[in-house]
């Protein structure tokens, strides 16, 4: 028995020799670190820490989902591993980028959407997405907060035509202009800290390339004083480019906190000295100079006076001799009115 249960062993080895080397992933096949839904076509990779793209990913896939890892670069053809000539949605969240190389996108090339919201983004190459001529919807959500890259990304956008640009939760307190490529058709700047939208911020809304651009601004803190009526003008004329006028409301001054924009009549906002704006400014300087014009002109008159003060002295000795005079002579003819004795030798034929 023992000799027949030798014989047996080497078998026993075979079989369980799949069990201790892990299976590496089929090609195409869905990755280790990540699920495939329903299809190979939507992959997800969820908080796996990945530092890289996988490589190993189904050719078919169409949607792609890597959220809470740690890419922190991403290289030149991180994802041309395996080409993905399918990929047309590619979400990259919370994976902590901040670095954007040339031609990172390169190898997929039917890409349509692509999501980099809530990323720490320090550097974005000029050729960044120079492999992705199909891009129409970019998100940087919350993705803008770290550093100024309005210069950058207007470099690495020039060539695209996208359609969609969403620049949500990144503190703008001015349109970024540079970020507007002509045939913009939607552009989402809820939850930032613009306050109004200067005059030469319209005209560039009213170039030809983006007369058809829609604006989306909610929860921003609009300041409703004087320096908000080019806005609201332009607003109650344009109301179909921005979807979400009906909810804008004011955030200061006081008064006028939680009041609806489109309630408000351009003539009827005032400048206010107490909210720090530019036009209560200027109201402040005008009453402080007005006050110092008629200060001076109080000085001059009291210097006037005290050059003159014996003049004036003179002047009122002799008017107060005039007043005495002429009251001294209607003292006397209301004696001689008043005495019986002449009024008896008036009365006697």
């Amino acid at each position: 028995r023992a000799a027949g249960s030798g014989h047996w062993l080497p078998w026993l080895g075979l079989a369980l020799l799949p069990l201790a080397v892990s299976p590496a992933a089929p090609p195409g096949g869905c990755p280790s670190a990540c699920y495939c839904v329903a299809t190979p076509e939507l992959v997800q990779c969820r908080y796996e820490r990945l530092e890289e793209p996988p490589k190993e990913l189904p050719v078919t896939v169409h949607n792609l989902s890597i959220a809470g890892s740690n890419l922190s670069v991403l290289h030149r053809a991180a994802f041309a591993a395996r080409p993905l000539p399918d990929l047309r949605l590619l979400r990259l969240r919370h994976d902590n980028i901040q670095i954007i190389e040339d031609m990172a996108l390169e190898g997929l090339p039917a890409l349509r959407i692509l999501d980099l919201s809530h990323n720490p983004l320090l550097s974005v190459a000029a050729g960044a997405f120079a492999g992705v001529p199909m891009l129409r919807t970019l998100q940087l959500n919350q993705a803008l907060l770290v550093a100024p890259l309005e210069e950058q990304l207007a470099l690495a956008l020039r060539n695209l035509t996208l359609r969609r640009l969403e620049l949500a939760g990144n503190a703008l307190r001015a349109l970024p202009a540079a970020l507007l490529p002509a045939g913009l058709e939607e552009l989402d700047l809820r939850n930032n800290s613009l306050q109004r939208l200067a005059a030469h911020e319209l005209q560039s809304l009213e170039t030809p390339g983006l007369r058809g651009l829609r604006v989306t601004l909610g929860a921003n803190p609009l300041s409703c004083d004087c320096a908000l009526r080019p806005f609201l003008t332009w607003l109650r004329t344009a109301t179909a480019r921005v979807p979400d006028a009906r909810n804008l409301r004011c955030a200061g001054p006081s008064p006028l906190r939680g009041t609806a924009l489109l309630r408000l009549r351009p003539e009827g906002l005032a400048c206010a000295a107490n909210e720090g704006g530019e036009p209560g400014r200027l109201e402040t300087a005008s009453y402080v100079f007005f006050g110092i014009v008629l200060a001076l002109i109080g000085i001059v008159f009291l210097m006037v006076l005290y050059l003159n003060r014996r003049g004036i002295k003179r002047w009122l000795h002799n008017l107060r001799e005039a007043c005495r005079d002429q009251m001294e002579g209607y003292h006397y003819r209301y004696e001689q009115d008043a005495d019986p004795r002449r009024t008896s030798t008036v009365g006697t034929p």
